[in-house]
């Protein structure tokens, strides 16, 4: 159960895993604050949120690419005397096609987003969640993160950072009532799943037992957040998956990954 009046910051909260997790934290009694780019996205969230529960939402329509973008919501925050109990970092980009064909503003893009504004909140917020002796932090990751993904190179990548950092913190901070998780959830069926299946022959042919649904994702990493758990996987079939790669030896792992990303993109 939710402490009285607890809020958690969302961030890409106007659709997608990022949506969703707004509306499951505001139905267990967290007061929510909502961060995305479109503003009308995140009125009808929070309208809905507050008919439907009874929460208070602050709706911050925010670039998180603007220079200093943690910075000023970190500013935000404080002048409206908004303490955040659980950070959501959900806000993320992801491309497909070979590296070097992409353009390196798009992946400066996504390294900004999906590493630097991540990493810049986490750190702007964690200090006050220490002092207070309690927090979470729940940081959307994906089933990307346990292996190289040739043809979205940089987003696995990135999220491979996202997993490493979160399972470090999450034993650095063991003693001080702040905990931090890692959301790694498969192919879900949100906008991005339909952009990259537009795009990309691996999500065409992803078999359906591998799709999941963004109300399951959602509601898995909820309850391993506030369980304070490091880690989590939604999906049985991702769980497996995620399991076996790391069993597997490197070079097999590539070398799969390899094959895939070259058919997808001949």
């Amino acid at each position: 159960m939710a402490r009285a009046r607890e809020t958690a910051l969302i961030t890409g909260a106007s659709g997608g895993i990022g949506l969703e997790l707004a509306q499951v934290f505001a139905e267990h009694g967290f007061d929510l604050i909502v961060v995305a780019r479109r503003e009308a996205e995140l009125e009808s969230l929070a309208g809905r949120c507050r008919k439907k529960h009874g929460v208070r939402v602050h709706v911050l329509p925010m670039d998180l690419l603007v220079p200093d973008a943690p910075a000023k919501l970190v500013q935000q925050l404080a002048d409206a005397g908004l303490a955040v109990d659980v950070l959501v970092n959900n806000a993320g980009l992801m491309d497909t096609g070979g590296f070097a064909d992409i353009g390196a503003g798009r992946h400066e893009r996504l390294l900004q987003l999906n590493v630097v504004v991540l990493t810049s909140l986490t750190h702007r917020l964690l200090p006050a969640m220490i002092e207070r002796g309690r927090g979470r932090i729940l940081n959307v990751a994906s089933t990307a993160s346990f292996q190289p993904v040739p043809s979205m190179a940089l987003y696995a990548a990135s999220k491979a950072f996202v997993l490493s950092l979160s399972e470090s913190l999450s034993e650095e901070l063991k003693g001080t009532g702040v905990t931090v998780t890692a959301l790694c959830p498969g192919i879900t069926k949100t906008d991005m799943y339909e952009r990259a299946h537009d795009q990309h022959a691996v999500a065409r042919n992803l078999p359906e037992l591998f799709l999941s649904d963004v109300e399951d994702v959602a509601r898995e990493g909820y309850e391993a957040c506030v369980a304070g758990r490091a880690l989590v996987v939604p999906g049985l079939p991702n769980r497996l998956l995620a399991s076996a790669v790391q069993l597997y030896p490197r070079w097999l792992v590539r070398s799969i990954g390899g094959l895939v990303g070259r058919k997808s993109t001949s």
